[in-house]
């Protein structure tokens, strides 16, 4: 199989690194940033420099691909609607012309449900936006579910907050730690880790799933509740907080039960770094 990954940065490397050795596999990675074009060389058979809004250039990507996995990012808060938006239009125009293209698969972000206030939510459940980027995030999950068509599938993998090798949760978190925080620590955090990005992805791929699926682990934390355990984990002292209104856009316990019942099996479905 000929697969394009659009976006290959902390997932999109560890997806092309995992396909490139599995020998029925050809991979192309994608980067806009011609410098990285030597390094994914080592994981995958093809590298090609693209911006998401060239249609040229993904036009060549994507010629005689079966699959595209977009792994976009945005590497700051104005780069939005660029790296996220604007490719996902892009792609659609071009898969108009290239009929070899069987299934697309997303990685979103279960942000989109917004300030649930903490309630669960399954992928049937409204999505909310509490903000610009949030609505443009929205608004890519439904460009690309309206190309879907019988000959082509589209996934959408909604994914919780990334840790693993590199992002390790002290890491992301270290800065907090001895700090007061905003809140009460009672709004709601979903993880996924590294390995199960890469695994659901590829359980999408060979599966050929189509629509929404959330992807994280089993086990929502308070912000409160996760801070806690990786300080005392790690024999540091522990965030304080102000009781002021939360901040933060979203919060909702997330399930991923629908994943799961289509087949997947989680690698790490607790948080494993404590």
């Amino acid at each position: 199989m000929k697969v394009a990954i659009v976006g290959c940065g902390y997932v999109g490397t560890r997806v092309a690194k995992n396909l490139r050795g599995k020998s029925d596999y050809t991979v192309t990675a994608t980067t806009a940033t011609p410098e990285r074009v030597a390094q994914l060389e080592d994981v995958a058979q093809r590298v090609a420099v693209l911006k998401g809004n060239d249609k040229n250039a993904m036009a060549a990507v994507l010629q005689a691909q079966d699959a595209v996995l977009l792994c976009v990012g945005a590497r700051n808060p104005h780069s939005y609607k660029e790296s996220y938006l604007d490719t996902a239009k892009t792609l659609i125009s071009v898969l108009q012309e290239t009929p070899t293209v069987k299934q697309v698969i997303y990685t979103g972000t279960y942000s989109v449900y917004g300030d649930r206030q903490g309630e669960l939510v399954n992928e049937d459940s409204p999505v909310a936006p509490a903000n610009p980027n949030g609505e443009i995030l929205a608004e890519t999950e439904r460009i690309l579910l309206a190309a879907s068509s019988p000959n082509l599938k589209v996934s959408i993998l909604r994914l919780g907050g990334i840790y693993g090798p590199g992002r390790e949760l002290v890491k992301i978190f270290r800065g907090f730690s001895g700090n007061t925080r905003p809140g009460a620590g009672e709004d709601v955090t979903n993880w996924v880790h590294a390995d199960d990005v890469v695994g659901g992805l590829i359980f999408a791929l060979e599966n050929r799933l189509q629509g929404i699926y959330n992807l994280v682990g089993d086990v929502s934390l308070s912000s409160r509740e996760l801070l806690d355990r990786i300080f005392e984990a790690h024999n540091l002292p522990k965030a304080s907080w102000d009781g002021s209104p939360s901040v933060r856009p979203y919060n909702a316990r997330v399930s991923n039960q629908k994943i799961k019942a289509a087949g997947y099996q989680f690698i790490h479905p607790e948080i494993r770094e404590f």
